[in-house]
């Protein structure tokens, strides 16, 4: 089977090239294309993907190409993990939206929003040259915003787009962690949107755990989201929320302390990136290690505004462990290629799944998977106080859509404005000017 990797040069590519050396069975991976808009980050990658597979049998081969119909031609899956606009822009995203007193979080709030009208007609465009260069392909999106995303995506190409993130594998392992479950034993009752969802329970052999963990104060106090959210909110609320709900019930908090901070994430990553890929241009760098050195670091300080806001520490060891939407991404492959069932939570269509929101709204929710692609399962019903942000947030994605459908800086305004993160309809037009001043690719917004 042939992968076209877009967005090849990106950091976190050899996560995923690591997954595929280690799929051996019938109808794997053996050839990875990477196209990228800026070929000498696609040629520091193949470096490094060339130093993982060094005296691996049968190593998928690697190819890269700055052409993006020659990539897709062929393809049976096409990963998507495109950056518009590039760390810098994330950068600019923080910067604005921060100069305003509100979050310029790449995926939630003000930045998210400025991410998507810079992401969609990009994603779009893609869409539509899957739909006819590889109308067989599945199309596997890992671009942030990545239910936004998906969704402009599957509204050219149906089912066949299929968001994937690793926060909800993260925060269901370490739940089953706690609760002393193997892996692959427990049924996770999750369900929202991307970086917007409340896991409500955890059910090995009929029998649902969550109850014991949200019953022991100490033991929620251990692990990640506990120590984010304070186990007393954690029972108030009487679900698990994906972490970065932090961003919502400790808004105020956050963003003092980006504010604070030295530097924003985003700022952080470009600097480090770049030092990274800087490197890369002597051929006498080892590429490996200097990727595994910068990734480590990367890890380490994942949300660390909000765990400098909760007090939360430093991140646990295992929690920068692999294994998270690369995993993902290789089990939904398998699980369509070779028609081997798998149970993954996916940025999926609602179908019926979710009665708050239409049937054409990505929401992220365990499937089964088939050969027939992701089929959501039944969940719980929303808790009461989730049902009005999920309606909110994706009368926001509904608003972020239809302006980049039709340039109208007007809608723009509107899908700021009506954001919960966003306080004031003045912010929320100064906003508008912010962003299109720092990304001339927002002109088109008018």
């Amino acid at each position: 089977m042939r992968l076209a990797i877009l967005g090849g040069g990106g950091f976190r590519v050899p996560l995923v090239y690591r997954a595929l050396l280690g799929d051996r069975a019938e109808g794997r991976v053996t050839e990875v294309v990477l196209h990228d808009v800026d070929g000498a980050r696609a040629g520091a990658i193949a470096r490094v993907l060339a130093d993982q597979a060094a005296g691996v049998v049968d190593a998928p081969a690697v190819r890269v190409t700055a052409d993006l119909d020659e990539a897709l031609r062929g393809a049976d899956f096409v990963f998507s993990a495109i950056r518009v606009g590039g760390l810098e822009g994330r950068a600019a995203d923080e910067r604005v939206a921060l100069a305003e007193g509100v979050l310029g979080q790449e995926t939630v709030g003000a930045g998210g929003i400025a991410y998507g009208l810079r992401t969609v007609p990009v994603a779009v465009d893609i869409a539509r040259r899957v739909r006819r260069l590889a109308p067989e392909a599945w199309v596997i999106n890992f671009t942030n915003p990545a239910g936004l995303v998906t969704e402009a995506m599957a509204r050219h190409i149906g089912d066949r787009a299929i968001g994937i993130c690793d926060s909800p594998v993260g925060l269901g392992r370490r739940v089953a962690g706690l609760l002393d479950v193997p892996p692959g034993r427990a049924r996770l009752d999750y369900v929202g949107l991307n970086h917007l969802g409340w896991l409500s329970g955890l059910e090995v052999d009929g029998q649902d755990l969550l109850p014991r963990l949200l019953g022991d104060h100490a033991l929620l106090e251990s692990f990640e989201e506990g120590k984010l959210f304070g186990a007393d909110w954690l029972q108030s609320l009487g679900v698990i929320p994906n972490e970065y709900l932090h961003y919502y019930y400790f808004n105020r908090e956050t963003v003092r302390a980006y504010r604070m901070a030295e530097q924003t994430r985003g700022a952080f990553l470009r600097d480090q990136q770049a030092r990274f890929y800087e490197a890369m241009r002597s051929p006498e760098t080892p590429a490996f290690q200097a990727w595994d050195a910068t990734r480590a670091e990367r890890e380490a300080t994942y949300m660390a505004h909000n765990r400098e806001a909760a007090g939360a520490g430093e991140r646990a060891p295992e929690d920068m462990e692999s294994g998270g939407y690369e995993q993902v991404a290789l089990a939904l492959m398998r699980a369509i290629a070779r028609d081997e069932r798998a149970t993954l939570i996916l940025n999926v269509r609602n179908r019926t799944t979710l009665p708050e929101l239409d049937s054409d709204a990505v929401i992220e929710v365990p499937c089964t998977v088939d050969a027939s692609g992701p089929h959501p399962a039944a969940v719980s019903p929303l808790p009461g106080h989730a049902t009005g942000l999920v309606c909110a947030v994706k009368a926001v994605e509904r608003e972020v859509l239809a302006a980049a459908d039709s340039g109208s800086r007007a809608t723009a305004f509107k899908a700021f404005a009506l954001h919960p993160l966003v306080d004031s309809v003045s912010v929320a037009r100064r906003l508008v000017d912010g962003y299109r001043q720092a990304h001339p690719g927002l002109a088109y917004l008018t």
